[in-house]
């Protein structure tokens, strides 16, 4: 029992290392480089493997954590404010549901596509709140193009990657040693 706690102690912080630098590694695309959405699937993937508490935990340090260390990248209010709620989401759902249902590939989808449509919810009610605060408006139009249309890389890559990954790490012969 101790051992499967800090196993994913580790998991989550190795994922949360991979969302420090998978933009800098996407960033090198500049064409199409942030609407991969690389801090997400570090997100997801925490919230799948190690449960929604270090999902939701990973996903709102995240960016919080990137913008103070890259000297704002993403700017820290609103944008890395917004994607610690849709981040933190998207761990947490993932994991709940992931938790719920059978570990199957459809179940697997189902739990992925609830994240990732709450996650795009509440960071548009976030970027509201945010965008509000500053005395703007955020619009329904710039909800769609933040949340779909610049994403839609990033919405491809993740529903291709996650299964397969999420598939693999649940296969317990994926942990075995082999000798």
């Amino acid at each position: 029992m101790k051992n499967n706690r800090l196993l994913k102690m580790i998991l989550a912080a190795l994922f949360l290392a991979l969302a420090y630098v998978m933009p800098f590694l996407t960033g090198q695309i500049p064409e199409i480089g942030a609407m991969l959405c690389p801090m997400h699937l570090p997100a997801l993937l925490c919230g799948f493997i190690c449960g929604p508490i270090w999902g939701a935990v990973v996903g709102g340090v995240a960016p919080l954590m990137r913008s103070m260390l890259t000297g704002g990248f993403p700017p820290m209010f609103p944008t890395a404010v917004c994607m610690a709620f849709e981040l933190a989401s998207y761990g947490a759902i993932a994991g709940v549901m992931h938790g719920l249902l059978p570990r199957k590939k459809p179940f697997i989808y189902c739990s992925l596509l609830s994240a990732m449509v709450t996650g795009r919810l509440i960071w548009g009610a976030a970027m509201f709140v945010c965008v509000g605060i500053n005395g703007g408006s955020f619009t329904f139009a710039a909800f769609l193009a933040g949340a779909v249309t610049n994403a839609i890389p990033g919405i491809i890559v993740q529903l291709v990657l996650v299964p397969v990954i999420v598939m693999l790490l649940d296969n317990p012969k994926f942990f075995k040693t082999r000798s």
